[in-house]
């Protein structure tokens, strides 16, 4: 059944009320109240042991033994003491974290108490404050198809900095284009310099491949964020129109009835599956946040402290 990935409600969802960031930090700041800060505590180590530094950095010199590299030798140092010594580098601890943030109009599906679009700012803002804590650069970068890219901001250290990212992360509008995932990516490639932690945060709706993906891999450490919405996943028994992420083209489909909803099934496992091996192939981590029923921060907690564990067992990247 060819119909497309994205539904919405037959009466068009208005979007969920407008939300600012003392609201969302409220709730993720809500953590440190809970016995021991144990919850903070396990993200915070798991923020700081999960991700490498943006590159290496110069520390001292030492004298040459048998088996350095000699393109580490420090001619300068060597022609003075009259004898060969080596350059020593050691990799850097501070770490470069950019937010990429897909404001297609997708990004406002959510039958829940949460739209994708607010599940999204609560985990950037969730890592904002982690990379507060840690004394990290932050960067951000968010657009879509039909306005382009809506806010760049280079990576920079400090509160005010980050907190002013997270504003623009809470508060920004979603638009009316389709998603712009390749048009993120190529600004994240083309701008940044320093290596980067890049959280690509998506829907990921639709067929078309990711062409950029594996370019800006290459260059940068990519963390899939894909949002997927209940009614995706597990669709109510009831009438719901099936827009197509391209075209805008509308369908009003019938998932009280079985067949119908196992053609969804099969359908979204497709889709899944094309985006799953475009993340294998291109190197990339994928975090799944399933949008709650009800508001509770533990569906943007669960997953992260998923992620960070896999991170560890691995070494890092």
């Amino acid at each position: 059944m060819p119909f497309p990935f994205r539904n919405q409600p037959v009466t068009p969802r208005i979007g969920a009320p407008e939300e600012s960031l003392a609201s969302v930090l409220t709730e993720v700041r809500g953590l440190e109240l809970q016995p021991g800060r144990l919850v903070t505590d396990v993200l915070s180590g798991g923020f700081r042991s999960s991700f490498r530094g943006g590159g290496v950095e110069f520390s001292d010199v030492r004298e040459y033994v048998e088996g350095d590299d000699p393109r580490t030798v420090d001619w300068n140092v060597t022609a003075r003491l009259g004898r060969p010594f080596v350059k020593r580098f050691v990799e850097e601890r501070e770490r470069t974290i950019v937010f990429a943030l897909d404001l297609g109009s997708g990004m406002r599906a959510g039958l829940g108490v949460w739209s994708a679009r607010q599940a999204a700012a609560r985990f950037c803002v969730c890592l904002a404050s982690m990379a507060i804590e840690n004394h990290d650069r932050v960067g951000f970068v968010a657009a879509d198809a039909a306005r382009g890219v809506c806010r760049f901001v280079l990576p920079k250290k400090g509160a005010g900095h980050v907190l002013r990212i997270a504003r623009d992360v809470v508060e920004l509008p979603v638009g009316t284009g389709a998603s712009a995932v390749d048009l993120l990516l190529q600004q994240v490639a083309g701008r940044l310099r320093r290596r980067a932690v890049v959280f690509l945060c998506s829907d990921f709706a639709g067929d078309a491949p990711l062409r950029t993906l594996s370019s800006c891999a290459r260059r940068h450490d990519v963390v899939a964020v894909r949002v997927l919405p209940e009614e995706v996943l597990r669709p109510p028994p009831a009438l719901l129109a099936v827009s197509d992420p391209g075209t805008g083209a509308v369908t009003t489909l019938d998932f009280a009835a079985p067949v119908v909803r196992r053609a969804w099934q099969a359908r979204v496992h497709a889709w899944r599956q094309r985006r799953d091996f475009e993340f294998g192939q291109a190197g990339v981590d994928c975090i799944d946040l399933e949008l709650p029923a009800q508001a509770t921060i533990d569906a943007i907690l669960v997953p992260l402290l998923a992620f960070f564990r896999r991170r560890e067992r691995r070494g890092g990247r």
